[in-house]
């Protein structure tokens, strides 16, 4: 009968969830373009870029990663809120830069724009092929999130494999119709529950087990003190320089991530991208939630071991609520899924549509872009749903490289936008140093190196050669027109506010 209740539930909001995707298309001539489905027309206000770079950032990591993480080793999880926190501050800068960039140009993802940057067309395919080499993992993590959320919220009545295919789906069929409007207007209702749940759950589980926070806090102090200092429990090595070093990284890379610059280009101007940056660290205050849940949970479901960690969460909420309310929570934990998911997989789908199949002269056309892209997003998602059956710690593996990975862009996407005299041999020397670097460090074992983040080891490589290279060689002859390198001279990124 709870399975039933339950399930129901969770039906009843999947079907909202892709009639609220297919509703974000009235008045819009059945879609539109690859400008419109990629980035919304860059038509989106403040509170829809609100929702949806939220949306991005509170993933199913938050309800299963965040509480395991806490159950696991407590405050070292803590980097999350940290980099987060301080992303926001940078995209205060950086985001109208890079939409006011994109919006000259017509440029619709950081693929197209080192290819504008350095003029050669095909490194834009390098990169959106390397990209998605960093963002396929969260494809399949966020499939799998959702898979075990649905599973347990129903009592193990759904299986593992059904409740992945479900999340492939559902997210599929409501991104490739509506693109990333469509994942604003489900990020509203995501969001709703999200802000709800978590705030239930936070003033419910410490009276339900503990009688308040007093005595929940004062045991937790008591005995388990390892868990609330760097670097936390279990000698996980996540001391102080690991979290300064990774906030650092992780807070610049944010800023370049594909997707946060798909939500920057949807906006419809440069002040809604400010206002939005001043408004997002409040939505961090729920991360605090799934984090302290994982620690009540040490008192509650002791005993926990690997992957089983990260049910920390739902073990409360399965035992303490009724059937109806687990199938709510379970909502909100599944759009938390679906809503980064589908972001991620539009954004893959863009930059092969935009950057590698345009390539392709059948395929260069304009208004086949959009088609093409489309293609992409259900090949990457099955890509991603056929290796989380047959293969899942392939991704996996590949997860724990996808941050440090990205952040190897940086110098190419971003100091190349600020700094004219870095040329595309040192940012592409520089990549291939930094992706290098990282991926023998992660896969030999070696992250952190003596305690610093390997991602931030590699970035420092990355510039070095960068640098090197383009100090000891030519200035790069600009392939664009003359009139549009004054232009960009002039005022290259000042943020129109219109």
């Amino acid at each position: 009968m709870n399975a039933a209740v339950a399930t129901s539930v969770f039906a009843v909001f999947m079907v909202a969830t892709v009639a609220l995707g297919l509703l974000a298309l009235r008045g819009r001539g059945g879609g539109g373009g690859l400008d419109e489905w990629s980035v919304g027309g860059r038509s989106l206000g403040p509170v829809f870029i609100w929702v949806l770079m939220a949306g991005e950032g509170y993933t199913s990591f938050s309800y299963l990663g965040a509480a395991g993480w806490g159950y696991n080793y407590g405050a070292p999880v803590l980097y999350v809120v940290a980099y987060m926190s301080c992303g926001y501050a940078i995209g205060y800068v950086v985001g109208p830069m890079l939409w006011s960039y994109a919006r000259r140009h017509g440029l619709v993802g950081i693929t197209d724009m080192v290819a504008h940057r350095f003029g050669r067309p095909w490194l834009g395919a390098v990169v959106a092929v390397l990209a998605t080499v960093f963002l396929l993992p969260y494809i399949q993590l966020q499939i799998t999130g959702m898979g075990v959320v649905l599973s347990v919220i129903s009592y193990g009545a759904v299986s593992l494999n059904w409740a992945y295919f479900v999340a492939f789906a559902v997210t599929t069929g409501f991104v490739v119709v509506s693109g990333l409007r469509g994942s604003a207007w489900v990020s509203v209702l995501k969001d709703v529950l999200v802000i709800a749940t978590l705030g239930f759950l936070a003033l419910y589980v410490p009276l339900h087990y503990f009688d308040g926070y007093g005595p929940f806090l004062d045991r937790l102090v008591t005995e388990k003190s390892d868990w609330l200092t760097l670097p936390g429990h279990g000698g996980s090595g996540l001391g102080e320089v690991w979290f300064i070093s990774t906030t650092f990284l992780n807070s610049l890379t944010v800023v370049i991530f594909p997707t946060t610059v798909a939500g920057y280009l949807g906006a419809r101007n440069a002040d809604a991208l400010r206002r939005n940056a001043m408004y997002l660290p409040a939505y961090n205050v729920l991360l605090f939630v799934p984090m302290l849940l994982g620690l009540a949970a040490l008192f509650v479901v002791p005993g926990l071991a690997g992957a089983e960690s990260n049910l920390a969460l739902f073990k409360l909420v399965v035992d303490a609520l009724p059937a109806w309310a687990v199938g709510v929570v379970g909502v909100a934990a599944a759009l938390s899924s679906i809503v980064p998911m589908a972001v991620f997989m539009l954004v893959i789908g863009t930059m092969w549509g935009r950057s590698v199949l345009s390539l392709l002269p059948r395929l260069a056309h304009a208004d086949r872009q959009k088609s093409a892209a489309q293609v992409v997003v259900v090949v990457a998602g099955s890509l991603a749903l056929l290796l989380t059956y047959t293969a899942p710690n392939t991704l996996v593996r590949l997860s724990l490289i996808s941050y440090e990975g990205m952040a190897q862009l940086l110098p190419m996407v971003l100091l190349a936008l600020v700094w004219r005299r870095l040329t595309f041999r040192g940012a592409f020397s520089g990549l291939i140093v930094g992706v290098a670097v990282v991926c023998v460090l992660v896969f030999s074992g070696n992250d952190p190196v003596w305690g610093v983040n390997a991602g931030l080891v590699a970035l420092a490589a990355n510039l070095a050669v960068a640098l090197a290279v383009t100090f000891a060689g030519r200035r790069d002859a600009d392939p664009r027109p003359d009139a549009e390198v004054l232009a960009d001279d002039r005022d290259e990124y000042a943020a129109d506010p219109v």
